[in-house]
């Protein structure tokens, strides 16, 4: 351990997974410090920082089990997250060995659970009013009238983050990344917008990718999961129950009668560490 007094002020951290999509996960629940959007995009440099899709910072809630604020690798704030809510909820159910946890994000409360090694998270009701979306326009969100790059005939939903669905023959002959970018910030999404691709492989199997607003192409998106299968049993692809298919591995999910959607998916510890936001500081001098 290096004691020179340059390194004294160290943030500690956890560096965990959802199927591949990856955070930092810094415990405010104490002091309930802030990270600037500079601090969180040097946070999730993969060169310079640790490196992750998003930075979550857990706070104490007077209303759930804890507060989970999420920043995307850009900075900007996201509604929430639920890959990121499967690992905080995997570190609080370890913490408080009970059954069941909530975690307060800006979209509301998610309810988290162990399922047989796994972690279950209710995601809340999805949303499919335009005005939901946001879109900056009316739309019937079942079809949105938006073609890019032979990408058409997509569904809107609000999982708590905006989300686009694309169903298409094959994923893996679509260019997301120059496709995802530019749907990101079309003119019709005020908020911008995820963009999910999708494939479908059987009657309760879908393949999809997924391109993340603020964070590009990640191998998982939990709330991108939820669309969806939001979307694919609203247009008669698949039951209520599917297993989806992603980059980093695989989501049980449920659309509820209810509206509610549920995910079941793995948490994983990376290992945990320190950081010194010195070097921020120096960098930008």
């Amino acid at each position: 351990m290096i004691d020179e007094p340059h390194y004294k002020e160290r943030r500690p951290f956890a560096k965990m997974h959802g199927l591949g999509n990856d955070f930092v996960i810094f415990d405010g629940r104490k002091d309930r410090f802030e990270l600037s959007a500079a601090e969180a995009k040097f946070v999730a440099d993969r060169r310079r920082g640790v490196g992750c899709d998003q930075v979550i910072t857990m706070w104490s809630s007077q209303s759930a089990d804890v507060f989970m604020r999420i920043q995307n690798a850009d900075g900007t704030q996201a509604g929430t997250c639920g890959n990121a809510a499967r690992c905080v909820g995997d570190i609080l159910l370890y913490e408080t060995g009970v059954d069941k946890i909530l975690i307060e994000t800006l979209h509301g409360i998610l309810t988290v659970q162990r399922a047989e090694g796994l972690i279950k998270v209710d995601m809340g009701k999805a949303l499919r009013d335009w005005k939901d979306i946001p879109l900056s326009c009316p739309q019937d969100t079942d079809h949105v009238d938006l073609a890019v790059g032979g990408l058409k005939d997509g569904v809107a939903v609000n999982m708590g983050n905006p989300h686009i669905v694309f169903f298409v023959e094959d994923v893996q002959k679509i260019q997301l990344e120059t496709l995802g970018a530019e749907i990101e910030t079309n003119a019709l999404f005020p908020k911008k917008v995820n963009v999910s691709i999708v494939s479908k492989i059987s009657d309760n199997k879908l393949r999809m990718r997924v391109f993340e607003r603020g964070a590009g192409i990640t191998q998982a998106c939990g709330s991108g999961a939820c669309a969806v299968i939001v979307a694919a049993f609203g247009r008669g692809i698949t039951a209520r129950q599917a297993i989806i298919e992603l980059e980093g591995g695989t989501l049980y999910m449920n659309a509820r009668e209810d509206g509610h959607v549920e995910m079941t998916g793995s948490a994983t510890l990376v290992y945990s560490g320190s950081i010194v936001f010195e070097s921020l500081e120096e960098e930008n001098e």
